[in-house]
C-alpha cells in the first residue's frame, strides 16, 4: 500500500515477542510483500497494526524490530506500545529519586524477562530502538476500529492525555510519574498496557503460581464481558496457574463484584482489538472474542499461532476473519 492511500481494510497482529520466523510467515500469508524501495513489507490495499510486545521471549528480537520498524517508516503498517516496550524503557532509565537504581528494577526476575531482548542487541541498536519504543502511541482511535495493548479504558485514557498532552510519552521524564505507585499516571498507564485486576485476597482466595512461577495475588478483569458481575465471569485465569501445592489453581466462586470493580467493563459499539492475554486454541465467544472486542494474542512463542484479525469494514467481530490460528 503507498503511504499516502486510504487503506481498504486493516490487519491487526498480535503480540510477537521476537518470533520473526512466524511474523514473516504471517505476513506472506495475508499478502504483504517487500517492497523493493524500501526494504519493507506492504500490501496493496490494506495496512497492517501491531498490538505491541514486539520484544522478550523468542529468537529473532532484531529481526522483528526491523521489520516493523521499516513497515511503520513506510506507512504499510502502525503500532501501539505494549508492556513490554513500556518495561524496557523503564529498565533502561535511571531513576533520579534513588542514585543506582533504575525504574524497572534490576531484579533477577526482571533482567530474565529482558533477557532475550538485552543479549540479542547491542548496546547502541537496544538504544536506538527504546527511542523508538517512547514515540510509540499507547492506543489508536482511528474512527470504525480502535487499538490498545491490554484494555480500552477512556478514564485512563483522559489521565494520560492530561498529563502527557497527547497519547505517547514526549520525554524519559514523564517515565517516572509513569514508573511511581501511587501517582494517577501510574494507575492509567498500568490499565491501558497490562490491563486492570482483582485483588483475590479481598474475595477470599488464595494467591496462585503463574506461567513464569512467580506468585500473584491479584486476576486479570475481562473488561470485555460487558454484563459480568461475579469473580468468576470477571477474572481471567490461566488453566496453567497452580496453587502453593503444585495443584491446579480451582475455579473462582461465583461471588458478586461490586460496582467498582466492574467499572472496566467495554460497552462501546465500535471493535477493539487488543494483545498481552496469552491465548490458546481456536477464538472463543466470550472469552477471546464479543461481538465488539478481539483478543489477537494466542500465544506465539509457545504455539507458534502468531495470530492477525483482518477487519474489512464489518461493525462486529467475526470468528472466521481471524487468520493463522492453531487448535
Amino acid at each position: 500500500m503507498p503511504p499516502s492511500s486510504e487503506p481498504k481494510g486493516y490487519d491487526v497482529i498480535g503480540d510477537v515477542h521476537g518470533c520473526a520466523a512466524e511474523l514473516h510467515e504471517l505476513l506472506h500469508l495475508l499478502g504483504y510483500r517487500v517492497d523493493e524501495s524500501s526494504g519493507a513489507y506492504a500490501h496493496p490495499e490494506r495496512q497492517a497494526i501491531f498490538v505491541g510486545d514486539l520484544v522478550d521471549r523468542g529468537p529473532g528480537q532484531l529481526d522483528v524490530l526491523q521489520t516493523v520498524r521499516r513497515m511503520t517508516d513506510h506507512g504499510s503498517a502502525r503500532v501501539v506500545m505494549g508492556n513490554h516496550e513500556f518495561n524496557a524503557i523503564a529498565y533502561a532509565t535511571a531513576n533520579p529519586d534513588e542514585p543506582g537504581e533504575f525504574l524497572r528494577r534490576h531484579s533477577g526476575k526482571n533482567t530474565n524477562q529482558h533477557r532475550a531482548f538485552l543479549d540479542q542487541l547491542d548496546d547502541d541498536s537496544r538504544a536506538d530502538y527504546l527511542d523508538w519504543f517512547l514515540s510509540m502511541p499507547m492506543w489508536l482511535d482511528l474512527g470504525p476500529i480502535r487499538v490498545v495493548h491490554a484494555c480500552w479504558h477512556e478514564p485512563s485514557m483522559r489521565v494520560v492525555k492530561d498529563a502527557l498532552g497527547s497519547e505517547r510519552f514526549t520525554t524519559r521524564d514523564q517515565l517516572v510519574r509513569a514508573s511511581t505507585k501511587g501517582d494517577p499516571l501510574y494507575d492509567a498507564v498500568e490499565v491501558l498496557l497490562k490491563g486492570p485486576e482483582l485483588d483475590l485476597a479481598a474475595y477470599g482466595q488464595p494467591p496462585y503460581y503463574d506461567k513464569d512461577g512467580a506468585v500473584r495475588g491479584k486476576a486479570r478483569v475481562a473488561w470485555w464481558r460487558d454484563g459480568a458481575s461475579t469473580l468468576h465471569e470477571l477474572s481471567v485465569m490461566d488453566s496453567n496457574f497452580m496453587t502453593a501445592d503444585g495443584e491446579p489453581y480451582p475455579p473462582l466462586p461465583d461471588i458478586e463484584v461490586p460496582a467498582r470493580d466492574r467499572s472496566f467493563a467495554y460497552a462501546g459499539d465500535v471493535p477493539v482489538f487488543y494483545g498481552h492475554y496469552w491465548r490458546r486454541g481456536r477464538p472463543q465467544r466470550g472469552a477471546d472474542f464479543t461481538d465488539h472486542t478481539a483478543c489477537v494474542d494466542f500465544s506465539a512463542i509457545k504455539t507458534g499461532a502468531l495470530v492477525a484479525y483482518r477487519w474489512s469494514g464489518e461493525t462486529t467481530i467475526r470468528e472466521q476473519h481471524y487468520v493463522n490460528v492453531k487448535a
